[in-house]
C-alpha cells in the first residue's frame, strides 16, 4: 500500500511539473506587441560592445529593457537607431529570458507616427 501511494504521488508530482513546462512553452510562443523607444545598446546605453537594438518600454514610471534578437528583422533597422538618441516604435515578436534579460526576438518594427 505504500509503495503504491508513493507511485502516485510521484506520478502526480511529474504530471504537473510536466504541465507547467508546456504552459511556459506556449507562453514563450506567444506573439506580444511592445511600445517604447528603440535605441543601440552599445551607442545609447553604453552596456554592450557591440551594437544591439533595445527597445525601452516605460511602465509604471519604471523603464524595461528588451533587448532585441539579432535576426533580419533586428538588422536590418539598426541603422536607423544607430547613433542617433533613438526612435519611438512598435515591435512585434516572442518573449524569452537570457541570464536576467529580457530578449525579444522581432518578427516585425514599425516606427510610430
Amino acid at each position: 500500500m505504500k509503495k503504491t501511494k508513493m507511485f502516485l504521488t510521484v506520478a502526480a508530482f511529474l504530471l504537473a511539473a510536466f504541465s507547467s513546462l508546456q504552459l511556459l512553452a506556449a507562453a514563450a510562443d506567444k506573439e506580444v506587441t511592445l511600445t517604447g523607444l528603440a535605441v543601440c545598446g552599445k551607442c545609447v546605453l553604453h552596456q554592450s560592445d557591440t551594437c544591439q537594438n533595445v527597445l525601452l518600454v516605460v511602465k509604471d514610471d519604471k523603464t524595461n529593457e528588451y533587448w532585441l534578437a539579432q535576426n533580419d528583422v533586428s538588422k536590418d533597422f539598426h541603422q536607423q537607431i544607430c547613433t542617433t538618441d533613438g526612435e519611438k516604435v512598435t515591435v512585434t515578436g516572442t518573449l524569452s529570458k537570457d541570464n536576467g534579460k529580457r530578449i525579444l526576438t522581432a518578427s516585425k518594427i514599425e516606427p510610430v507616427k
